[in-house]
């Protein structure tokens, strides 16, 4: 199965001087648990990935000011991507090799058009 078929094509992308606060609360907004760093929004080419866990273990977890803190200082790089016609074995291999849950899928473009969870392939498969 290709990873187009089944990722999550609501993606939620900011930049790398996003505000852990603001990142919090654009989670908060958009009901998702992580967020694909970008250098550009318009050319959405992911730079990294940042999670809740992240803003709770990274930054309260070492006392560091949401307020100050962005999300270029947190986030997980270099980032792990996956190409949308690429098969969902590939994609798990890919995700046990590196130890992530989450995995923007990009196009031939290598632009963002969704993300594939952990979560995601346990619906196709379970």
């Amino acid at each position: 199965m290709l990873l187009k078929d089944v990722c999550t094509l609501d993606v939620v992308c900011c930049g790398t001087q996003t505000r852990a606060v603001e990142a919090a609360q654009l989670m908060r907004h958009k009901h998702v648990g992580d967020l694909v760093v970008v250098d550009d929004p318009e050319e959405r080419v992911p730079l990294g990935v940042v999670t809740d866990r992240d803003l709770v273990v990274d930054v309260l977890g070492n006392g560091l000011d949401p307020a100050t803190t962005t999300l270029a200082s947190i986030m997980h790089k270099p980032v792990v991507i996956a190409n949308e016609d690429e098969d969902t074995a590939t994609v798990i291999e890919r995700m046990r090799t590196h130890g992530v849950r989450r995995v923007p899928v990009v196009n031939r473009h290598g632009t963002a058009v969704g993300i594939i969870t952990l979560n995601d392939l346990l619906r196709v498969f379970v």
